[in-house]
This record gives structure tokens, C-alpha cells and sequence, in this order.
């Protein structure tokens, strides 16, 4: 008889689709736009994030703010401070302190290798994103930075502006007349 009913539950598993293939794409919650103009990347990595309950429902509703936010090595853990989460709209006294520090979860081995790399000279630990992945896990991009110097900042501007010229002038070339 256990046989009999295994066989079955193999055949309903063959007729589901299979989960992975319906994953839906990350879908972006808050980014943190100066971070870009202000730091230069050197390496990246993806974070979790320890969140209570109501958090993870007000991010759902797009309540988070990355601005002004960094992030901290202390006693082997890393923490996120500045980020913003507003409290939900309909939670009661389980809404917790939206300017909080949080936890973000990385293996050890990456925590070692983070601190060792900040212990340098002009590197640092930066949020660029949040985000909700392909199985509706909250992440943080974090992101290993060197602060750009005032020409640097200069020089992304000219780049910038010099593409959207290019772009501009591209454009007019490949419309023909109207």
C-alpha cells in the first residue's frame, strides 16, 4: 500500500511545472543613487537581511530608503545603518524603530575577507541596492568602494555628458525627417 500511494505523489511531482521555471525576476525596492556618483566599486556581494515581520511587509509596499546609509564590520557581524524602513501601514505596536541597525547575513568567510579588505586604507562597505530576489528574499547589493576623489567625480560627469551628446546626435542622424 505505501507503494502504491509513492508512485502517486511521484506522478502529481511530474505533473507540476517545475518551480524554477516560473521564478519571477528581482524586483528592485530601494537604491541608493549618490552611492554611485560618490564611490568607485571594486567588488560586490549579495546580503541578507535580518527584518521582522511588519519590515518585510512595508518594503513590500516600497518603504525603504537607502540614502545616507553604510555599512559596519563589529565582533564578526556586519550591520547596516541609515537604512530607512517606514513602519507599515497597518501594524500596530509590532511596528519596530524605522532607523534601526540591521544585521546582514554573509558567510564567515566573506565577513573575514571584508574586514580584512577594510582595514585598508580608503575602502568601505556601501549599500547600493535592496531588493527582493527570485524567491521573495529581501537582499542588499553591498558593495566594496573607494570614495572618488573631486577630478574623479569631475571626470564622471564630462563621461556622462559627452554619451548623452553622442546619443543626442545619433539619434537625429537615424530619424529620418518627420
Amino acid at each position: 500500500m505505501a507503494n502504491s500511494s509513492n508512485k502517486a505523489g511521484q506522478k502529481a511531482n511530474k505533473d507540476r511545472p517545475s518551480s524554477k521555471a516560473n521564478k519571477p525576476a528581482a524586483r528592485t525596492i530601494a537604491r541608493n543613487r549618490r552611492a554611485n556618483f560618490d564611490y568607485e566599486r571594486l567588488e560586490t556581494f549579495e546580503a541578507g537581511i535580518e527584518l521582522t515581520g511588519t519590515e518585510v511587509r512595508s518594503l513590500r509596499e516600497g518603504g525603504g530608503q537607502l540614502t545616507d546609509s553604510f555599512a559596519l564590520l563589529r565582533e564578526g557581524q556586519v550591520w547596516i545603518i541609515g537604512l530607512h524602513i517606514k513602519p507599515y501601514s497597518h501594524g500596530n505596536r509590532a511596528n519596530s524603530d524605522p532607523d534601526r541597525r540591521r544585521r546582514l547575513l554573509l558567510h564567515k568567510k566573506q565577513i573575514r575577507y571584508l574586514t580584512e579588505k577594510v582595514s585598508q586604507a580608503g575602502q568601505t562597505l556601501v549599500p547600493f541596492s535592496i531588493y527582493f530576489n527570485s524567491e521573495n528574499l529581501v537582499k542588499v547589493e553591498l558593495v566594496l568602494a573607494r570614495g572618488k576623489k573631486t577630478y574623479d567625480k569631475r571626470a564622471t560627469l564630462a563621461e556622462r555628458d559627452s554619451q548623452r551628446e553622442i546619443d543626442r546626435s545619433m539619434k537625429e542622424r537615424y530619424s529620418g525627417p518627420a
